[in-house]
């Protein structure tokens, strides 16, 4: 089985990511700080992005550098998800019930709006 490259995989992630984030590109060039054409040029392929933009990127999607660039994939892992996790960890038995229904409304919600 043929992999694909990096620059292959690194369009199709970014504008997968944005899509399913439910962005467009000029707010997500906002929320990274760059400009709408760059994440346009990014998603076509036409331009390779620089590593400080690429870290902006994956900061502003919420996911690593690695699923952006296909090293992993699974996008579930993210910086989000690690922090998360982390404070979960700090609540009592009912907080965690309670965090835990919320996040899965929240999940609903977001899967509806996909849709």
């Amino acid at each position: 089985m043929k992999k694909n490259h990096p620059t292959e995989i690194f369009p199709s992630r970014l504008r997968s990511t944005r899509e399913k984030r439910a962005l467009n590109q000029a707010e997500l060039a906002k929320r990274a700080g760059l400009q709408a054409s760059a994440v346009s040029h990014f998603e076509t392929g036409t331009r390779k992005p620089s590593f400080d933009n690429l870290r902006r990127l994956a900061d502003a999607l919420d996911v690593t550098t690695d699923y952006l660039i296909g090293r992993v994939g699974d996008n579930q892992v993210s910086v989000g998800h690690d922090q998360l996790y982390r404070n979960i960890g700090n609540l009592t038995a009912e907080d965690r019930d309670f965090a835990e229904s919320f996040i899965k409304l929240l999940a609903q919600k977001s899967k509806k709006h996909r849709q």
